[in-house]
């Protein structure tokens, strides 16, 4: 039988799994959607069983579609969405309460009274973030805060914290591996990533205990193995990277300048700085791109909210498409002198605003806005996101200047999203052959440790190219139209 890497990737709205080969090619995937909880304006929460009980499943299936063993499988590769995070009982495994998501913004007053007391310059000093719910480290103090009892069992030891990562693994490993890796750690609040430790000040400052705290480790460690009854054999786990990291790894981005951007659920940009931890002074964050022989690299990072979820909002919510597909086939026929600005701000905006309180906008309707227009704005909206981003980052760090922007991500598929995004950045955009660059990313970091894949400079040469789209809009019209956006933006904001 072929031997294979096992890529789980956990993300907002579904579980993949997917089989890669010697190649870096797949082998087998497949998916399953999860219930998406909103209890209150602005929360949103998983049932952490759900995240367990769709990612087993999935392993599963790629490993029967392709007649897999245990035994075939040289090791395991986790890749999750960040900052979501878990606490839970380490003696029954059960956890105290529903992960909160990443994008739920329920800390705000948190993050507020921490400003207030002038926490954030220590805070971003030494973790490279700016005080916001969007991080993990908030959300725990606010669960030991709200469930009964779980203060003092934290403080006893009796509970663990951990991203979507550390408590797949925990259960992976059937409780015996209470771990993560550097990429994790770095977007918690409570990670120094210049000293490599968690920080107890910030420990202290945002209330957390040590003793809830996962093991930090290389994104390509030996993290144990699988309990034997899971998959009818153990197998080892030796690669975990959060998924925009992991990202990273998979379009090969292992030079300082060289950047990519994954279009999921939201958007989020990563410029690899090398051993260099660039201080964002427009409101990035500094982070940790991967971690190999307790060596960090370091990105600079944008991270938008609202990317895809603006094209399932225009089929969800308003009902006027029916696949996302579609929204660039609308957009592409949309009336050239309306020019409709959606302001996607449904959980706040992210980098490089930072605004938790405000909520989306649309501006420019008239009669004769249709669907079609719609579509165009949602799709644009995507695209001027970006270049606050980029932008940002040429104003950080002069090598970001020439970078030719790698993508990934469902939203690329799109030729006419794509092109709409090289023509409003003035930037060549390259999307790969391999558009699953996530998994395998983290397929990568596991094949890698385990002596499957090739060295990192190995591997880049094995990135194809799929298609270039190159700028082809007049200046003028480019700058005229994100002029409108900066107004839409500016119109929107809470501050």
């Amino acid at each position: 039988m072929p031997q294979y890497v096992l890529a789980i990737d956990q993300g907002t709205t579904s579980s993949r799994a997917i089989l890669f080969n010697k190649d870096h090619q797949i082998a087998a995937m497949a998916q399953q959607e999860f219930a998406q909880h909103f209890p209150a304006s602005g929360w949103v929460e998983h049932d952490p069983e759900d995240i367990w009980n769709t990612t087993i499943a999935t392993c599963r299936e790629v490993m029967e579609k392709c007649g897999a063993s245990a035994s075939n499988v040289v090791s395991i590769g986790i890749t999750n969405q960040r900052e979501t995070t878990v606490v839970w009982d380490r003696e029954t495994g059960q956890p105290l309460h529903h992960a909160i998501v990443w994008q739920d913004r329920r800390t705000a007053e948190i993050c507020s009274a921490l400003k207030d007391a002038g926490h954030e310059d220590t805070v971003s000093a030494k973790t490279g973030l700016l005080l916001d719910p969007y991080f993990s480290g908030t959300k725990v103090a606010w669960i030991l805060d709200n469930v009964d009892g779980a203060r003092d069992a934290a403080a006893k030891g009796k509970l663990a914290f951990g991203t979507i990562d550390s408590f797949l693994l925990w259960r992976l490993t059937g409780g015996k591996v209470h771990a993560t890796d550097a990429t994790n750690a770095s977007r918690t609040l409570l990670y120094d990533i210049h000293q490599g430790q968690w920080c107890p000040e910030l420990l202290n400052i945002i209330r957390v205990p040590d003793a809830v705290l996962p093991q930090v480790m290389n994104s390509a460690d030996d993290f144990g193995e699988t309990d034997p009854a899971i998959f009818g054999g153990a197998i080892r786990i030796t690669g975990i990277a959060g998924d925009q990291q992991a990202a990273t790894v998979g379009q090969a981005c292992f030079r300082p300048g060289m950047m990519k951007s994954t279009y999921g659920t939201g958007c989020f940009a990563l410029l690899n700085t090398g051993d260099v931890a660039v201080t964002s002074q427009n409101r990035l964050l500094t982070t940790i791109a991967y971690q190999l022989g307790g060596k960090p690299t370091y990105a600079l990072e944008g991270s938008i909210f609202i990317a895809g979820a603006a094209v399932q909002w225009l089929r969800d919510g308003l009902g006027i498409i029916e696949h996302a597909a579609q929204s660039g086939e609308l957009a592409a026929e949309a009336d050239p002198n309306q020019q409709v600005y959606l302001v996607p701000a449904f959980v706040g905006l992210g980098a490089p605003y930072w605004d938790s309180e405000c909520r989306g906008a649309m501006f420019g309707l008239t009669r004769g806005t249709g669907p079609k227009e719609l579509a165009l704005a949602a799709l644009e909206s995507v695209c001027y996101q970006t270049r606050d981003l980029l932008d940002a980052m040429r104003g950080d760090w002069d090598s970001a200047h020439d970078t030719v922007l790698r993508v990934d991500g469902g939203m690329v598929a799109s030729d006419w999203t794509m092109q709409r995004l090289s023509d409003l950045l003035n930037a060549p955009v390259d999307r790969p052959k391999v558009l699953e660059t996530t998994a395998l990313g983290a397929a990568y970091l596991a094949g890698m440790h385990s002596g499957f894949y090739p060295a990192p400079d190995v591997f880049a040469k094995s990135w194809a190219l799929d298609q270039r789209f190159s700028p082809d809009m007049a200046e003028d019209q480019r700058e005229q139209r994100y002029a409108g956006w900066r107004d839409a933006v500016a119109r929107t904001l809470s501050k």
